[in-house]
């Protein structure tokens, strides 16, 4: 990625903060799922008195070079890292972790079922981040 001086912050805001339309769209589908079996949605809160928040997701440690965001539920323990890397002609090399934690057969089966469209979306959110 070409935009040296971009921190953590910034990567994970331009990754998480507009979204492509197809991505709303399955949100939209996995939360009126998710909400029969009594899972949190996941949905874009305001800001306010609350955690800081990048997209959905509650940042829960920032640094410039590395921000970790997640979120629990009763299924599962999500986590996302960004990190940023200075590279070779002013360059930054992104990089984006993804870490699951599963607490019963809900949270297995649920991964299951999303990780295909997880690594889609992984992969469109760095080619956002690229060329925002």
């Amino acid at each position: 990625m070409h935009a040296p001086g971009l921190d953590a912050r910034q990567v994970s805001q331009r990754m998480l903060d507009r979204q492509p339309g197809w991505v709303d769209t399955l949100m939209g589908l996995r939360n009126r799922i998710v909400s029969l079996f009594g899972l949190k949605p996941g949905i874009r809160e305001p800001a306010g008195d609350g955690p800081a928040r990048i997209g959905i997701f509650p940042v829960l440690a920032e640094s410039p070079q590395e921000m970790l965001m997640g979120l629990d539920d009763r299924h599962l323990d999500f986590r996302v890292a960004v990190s940023v890397q200075a590279a070779a002609a002013g360059a930054q090399r992104i990089t984006l972790t993804t870490v699951v934690h599963t607490h019963n057969l809900l949270g297995r089966v649920y991964l299951a079922a999303i990780l295909p469209f997880h690594r889609v979306f992984v992969r469109s959110m760095l080619d956002r981040a690229a060329k925002s």
